[in-house]
Parts: C-alpha cells; sequence; structure tokens
C-alpha cells in the first residue's frame, strides 16, 4: 500500500509546476454510483477533449477521487486500477492523458479493516495533493481543482488552488447548497467548460 492515497502516476516535471486536479466520477465519467466494473465506465463526449487542450498547454493532469466502495467492500483496488487502465486507453485513443492516478480508498465507516479509518488523503483532505507535490513538483498554488462536489472546491481551498465546480454528477444540485464557507472560481456546466476558464486564468 502506498500513502497518502492509491494510484500510479507518469507525470513529468515542468518548470511552470501547474496542474490541474481532475475528479473522477461525475466529472470525467458518467455519475453511475460505485463503479465496480470497466463495462460500467462512460466517458462524457467533452473529456477527452478537454484533458486534451490541458496537456497541450503544459498542465500536469492529475485525477484525485474519493473510492470508498473499497472501504465499503463493494469492489478491490484492482477494480479502481482496472478502471484507470480503462480510462487511461480511451483517453489514448482521442490523443489525451491523465497524468497520475490518485485514489483513497478509506472510509472510517468501512466494513474492510485494512481500510477503515480516517485518513488525510480522502478529499477534502489534501493528501492526494501533497502527494503530487512531492512526486512531480506541482505548485498547488498555481494549480486548479476541478469537481463536481463541494469537497472539491474544499480541496482547493485548502491547497491553495483554484476551484472549478462543474454540473455535471451531482453539480447541478450541489449548486443549489451553496456552503457560506466556500467560494468556486468558477461554476461551469462541464470538463470543457472548466478547461476554457482555466487556460483563461492561467499564469
Amino acid at each position: 500500500m502506498q500513502a497518502p492515497g492509491h494510484g500510479s502516476g507518469q507525470a513529468r516535471r515542468s518548470g511552470s509546476g501547474r496542474a490541474v486536479f481532475i475528479d473522477r466520477d461525475g466529472t470525467l465519467i458518467d455519475e453511475v454510483g460505485y463503479l465496480d466494473r470497466v463495462e460500467r465506465v462512460a466517458m462524457y463526449p467533452w473529456s477527452i477533449d478537454a484533458v486534451r487542450l490541458l496537456n497541450r498547454a503544459g498542465l500536469a493532469v492529475i485525477m484525485v477521487s474519493n473510492q470508498s466502495g473499497v472501504a465499503r467492500g463493494f469492489f478491490t483496488e484492482a477494480v479502481v486500477d482496472d478502471v484507470h487502465r480503462h480510462i487511461a486507453s480511451l483517453l489514448a485513443e482521442g490523443g489525451a492523458r491523465v497524468d497520475a492516478y490518485y485514489y483513497c480508498p478509506h472510509h472510517p465507516d468501512g466494513k474492510v479493516a485494512a481500510y477503515t479509518h480516517r485518513c488525510e488523503c480522502r478529499k477534502p483532505g489534501r493528501g492526494l495533493v501533497d502527494r503530487a507535490v512531492a512526486q512531480f513538483g506541482v505548485d498547488p498554488t498555481r494549480s486548479f481543482v476541478v469537481g463536481d462536489r463541494w469537497v472539491d472546491v474544499e480541496l482547493a481551498a485548502r491547497v491553495g488552488a483554484h476551484g472549478v465546480l462543474v454540473r455535471t454528477g451531482y453539480g447541478l444540485t450541489e449548486e443549489t447548497r451553496p456552503r457560506p464557507d466556500l467560494t468556486a472560481g468558477a461554476i461551469v456546466d462541464n470538463l470543457i467548460a472548466a478547461a476554457a476558464w482555466i487556460l483563461r486564468h492561467v499564469q
């Protein structure tokens, strides 16, 4: 087991240190509940184009995802890895890539003892971002977090990044339930709109 968080990465260090941390379910791919097999992966039609735009801009694209289904016994880490390999192949077909796949398999209310505890890698904890900082020299203050939940915006706030809430997945519902302690840098329809906003605000 790797800590904090689990996953794999191929990101390259860049002079800018800028990254876009993208949530998985409801942001990059369709929200289908606990994703327990590869056959249920449904990429949004704009996701490949969005990721490719970020790639071409020289931004590291890093997935950060809570996968409490592991702790709850719904699926194993091997399933999560299979899903990520499948996503990587779909992106590659369109000339796009996610540079690193990080996820948190823990949950304090889980049923699998090895994963049933509180951790810093479960969003909005900053452990997954800190891992990218350590491994790839990412500068969170020059980076972005994109997701369909307020926990993604909170993660951005905790690490000093810019938070973008998308209306896909749970985003529309989240937008109707604003948090007084959080302000997103932008609330946009989907990942391609988020990518466009990010490219306008890259410094």
